[in-house]
């Protein structure tokens, strides 16, 4: 039986809130709070076990509005400021999108993220 952790979507509003919560309800060791290290936590190794476990997402439809596109925009021009010069027509692009509310949000790739682990079940609720 994998072991069940749960974070709750009451308790963020920011994808830097994200990490902190993921970390306290989660983790046990320390981690680089980006989308890099969030995926390579959820490999196994780094506090998770390395079987796999679930993750129950409480209140994930707050989530789903608070990591919408304001926090998407925020989030890609940070991306902007901080990319490599080659990346930066990409990044452009998904901000363009953005503007328009289009495209996948903050919470789109958190929830991709997770849910590329075959590992790792994620129960939305």
């Amino acid at each position: 039986m994998k072991k069940v952790y749960n974070i709750d979507g009451q308790n963020f509003s920011t994808l830097e809130e994200f990490y902190e919560e993921f970390g306290k309800e989660v983790l046990s060791a320390n981690w680089g709070h980006n989308l890099d290290a969030f995926n390579d936590v959820l490999r196994g190794g780094f506090g998770t076990p390395d079987e796999g476990f679930v993750l129950v997402w409480k209140n994930s439809n707050v989530s789903q509005k608070r990591l919408g596109y304001p926090e998407t925009l925020k989030q890609l021009r940070l991306r902007f400021e901080r990319c490599h010069p080659s990346n930066r027509d990409s990044v452009k692009k998904d901000l363009e999108k953005a503007e328009k509310n289009e495209g996948p949000t903050v919470f789109d790739w958190l929830v991709e993220i997770i849910q590329s682990h075959d590992n790792i079940k994620l129960v939305l609720t």
